[in-house]
């Protein structure tokens, strides 16, 4: 009896199974790095500790006020930039595809730009343009480490079939426009937790990516029923587009309910909070489902030209 090539794949020839845990433990820890730097921001505990890297000249400040979730920020980041390091290594000491070891290293670039950049943000008294850009380099940093998880994955590496998308406009186009969308809303959140725009232009991103992540998961829903990745995907986007819009509106609320307050209060912080790490949530699943569709719907012109190869041995045999 004939064993199922993905089944025999999986049993025998699926490689790094330890690093992919540790791909996936890093994306985890990452997560947490992005809860620890909301918390800073939405505490207002960005300068409370004046100096970099050290603070207050010491790795053992009082873990005091503002301090606490300041220097609590930098000790994630240094574990979640120990990690990237070990990664990059073992990336590029078993990982046989070059392509895979050039994603991990550009990860530990964009760990080691991050560091940077925060070490820029408290030195310079948090400029906009340099906390924002932190902000953003934070959900870039993410976004590849979940990538890597999923280039790692026994899935991605299997036999997979591919399937034609008989539609218009194509999902892998609109995935990239989701994505994108996606991303520069995220810098707009950045902007307006760091003051640097109004409420404006964060709520026209907020309707045009609720407008292409509720058009792509549709299509995806609809157009390939048949393909469990794919409806998965769609329904990862709905939930989580879902969620962030309902914390976007519960965050705005909390801060014009404590504006009055001296001091930040904790329905402000962890709703703020909670609505900026599923925001990241919702690129990193973005990220995931472009990846997906990239991986098992191939481009436009190699189906076309695939489609023509019938017609052209019909005219050979003739």
């Amino acid at each position: 009896m004939a064993r199922d090539p993905a089944r025999r794949f999986s049993m025998t020839t699926f490689p790094n199974r330890g690093l992919h845990r540790f791909v996936v433990f890093t994306a985890t820890c990452t997560l947490l790095l992005l809860v620890a730097g909301a918390l800073v921001t939405s505490n207002d505990a960005g300068l409370a500790v004046p100096d970099w890297p050290l603070s207050y000249g010491s790795l053992t400040p009082p873990m005091v006020g503002g301090i606490f979730w300041e220097h609590s920020h930098r000790l994630v980041a240094t574990f979640v930039g120990l990690l990237a390091i070990l990664l990059t290594v073992w990336l590029w000491r078993r990982e046989p595809r070059p392509w895979v070891r050039s994603v991990g290293l550009a990860a530990l670039g964009a760990v080691i730009a991050q560091g940077l950049l925060g070490g820029l943000t408290v030195l310079f008294y948090l400029p906009v343009a340099v906390s924002v850009a932190h902000a953003s380099l934070a959900q870039i940093f993410f976004g590849i480490v979940v990538s890597l998880a999923l280039f790692t994955s026994r899935w991605w590496q299997s036999d997979l079939p591919q399937i034609g998308d008989p539609g218009s406009p194509r999902i892998r186009s609109l995935a990239i426009w989701m994505v994108a969308a996606i991303f520069l809303q995220l810098i707009l959140g950045a902007a307006l937790r760091h003051k640097g725009f109004g409420i404006v232009p964060h709520l026209v991103g907020a309707a045009v990516v609720a407008t292409l992540v509720f058009w792509t998961a549709g299509i995806l829903r609809r157009r390939f029923s048949d393909v469990p990745a794919l409806v998965r995907s769609s329904r990862v986007l709905h939930v989580l587009i879902g969620v962030q819009l309902l914390l976007g509106g519960a965050a705005w609320w909390s801060r014009l309910a404590t504006r009055e307050f001296p001091q930040p209060m904790p329905v402000m912080v962890w709703l703020t909070v909670a609505h900026t790490v599923v925001g990241a949530l919702a690129l990193a699943g973005a990220v995931l489902a472009t990846l997906v569709c990239y991986r098992l719907l191939p481009p436009a012109a190699q189906v076309d030209l695939a489609s023509q190869h019938p017609k052209m041995d019909q005219q050979a045999a003739r």
